[in-house]
């Protein structure tokens, strides 16, 4: 019998506000990381790998690069107009540091000046904001998740994410569906609850219907 599959941790919308308004106070370079994270779904590899040629500022896409890839498949994918400002922002201050081309992400400490940023001093970056941020589940892989169970959310039909993710099979896709329909039903049990606690209080007399008058 098939073990069935774990569904990822999405983090509350209280949650996710904590991360940013520790993220808000990070280096351009650590925002422009996290944006992009989520705007494009992508995995840890994915995101440190990403090189100045792979970007295509006019038409707000980015290449990931088949090599950087769970499964070995390339894929372009669209991100935001903010994160496109932030990003902006980002390169010319890259340029500071190097003006080469090659690796998007660059490091700044003394010890690594201008070397590739790794994917070890990555997590450690996001650790420290989901320890400062009171949110220590947050992690590398959560913003991916976050990205496409909101896809999910917003109705996008199940090829159409896997194709954003990169998804060989639909398989891996469905836990996103699943979840996002979890989240309706969480959503309606709670009105529901809202709604019969309202009849209630009109049945005992303890409360109006709208619009009466004393």
């Amino acid at each position: 019998m098939p073990r069935p599959t774990k569904l990822p941790w999405i983090p509350t919308e209280q949650e996710w506000n904590a991360v940013l308004v520790v993220a808000a106070a990070e280096q351009i370079r650590n925002r422009v990381m996290l944006a992009l994270a989520y705007d494009a779904a992508l995995r840890r590899e994915e995101l440190c790998s990403l090189r100045t040629d792979d970007l295509d500022p006019a038409h707000r896409t980015l290449r990931v690069r088949a090599e950087a890839t769970k499964n070995r498949l390339e894929r372009v994918v669209p991100y935001s107009a903010a994160t496109g400002v932030l990003l902006s922002g980002y390169l010319a201050h890259r340029a500071r540091i190097s003006r080469a081309r090659g690796p998007l992400f660059l490091s700044e400490s003394r010890r690594n000046h201008a070397q590739p940023l790794t994917l070890w001093t990555w997590s450690k970056v996001v650790r420290r904001i989901a320890l400062t941020a009171e949110v220590p589940r947050f992690s590398t892989h959560t913003t991916r998740h976050l990205c496409l169970t909101d896809l999910a959310r917003m109705g996008w039909e199940l090829h159409a994410i896997a194709t954003f993710a990169g998804h060989r099979h639909t398989d891996s896709t469905l836990q996103y569906i699943r979840l996002s329909g979890r989240d309706l039903a969480d959503k309606l049990n709670k009105g529901m609850e809202h709604i019969h606690a309202w009849r209630i209080a009109m049945l005992t007399g303890t409360a109006r219907p709208s619009g009466a008058t004393r």
